[in-house]
């Protein structure tokens, strides 16, 4: 009997750097400031293991000017409003948590997942 590798869009990939809640999702980026375009550049593997989400904005990393764009990239790519994007944690660090509430976690996944499928992972 050959098992369904197909994962439940209800439940994370070991790979995928976000985690589903009843409210919506949760999402590990990396962010690279200054990174000449606004782009979603696929995901990452840490050395540690964990996976994160590759993402650049242009703009530098001063006052928290990066951080807005990085909540205004999510929320044009997933297709909800800026104010259901926030700021987790790592409002100084390269490596930030942020969560997407409202609209339907399974579908705001799959729209990561394909935002992600065209990209090379590291």
């Amino acid at each position: 009997m050959v098992a369904n590798k197909e994962p439940c869009c209800q439940e994370p990939c070991p790979k995928d750097p976000w985690r589903y809640s009843a409210a919506g999702i949760s999402i590990a980026l990396r962010v690279t400031p200054r990174g000449g375009r606004d782009d979603i550049d696929g995901i990452e593997q840490l050395s540690d293991g964990r996976s994160v989400l590759k993402v650049r904005v242009r703009t530098i990393a001063d006052g928290g000017e990066a951080n807005k764009a990085v909540l205004a990239l999510l929320a044009k790519s997933l297709g909800v409003p800026k104010s259901n994007v926030k700021l987790l944690s790592g409002a100084t660090s390269r490596l930030k948590q942020i969560a997407v509430d409202g609209g339907d976690p399974a579908r705001l996944g799959e729209t990561l997942r394909q935002l992600t499928s065209a990209k090379p992972t590291d």
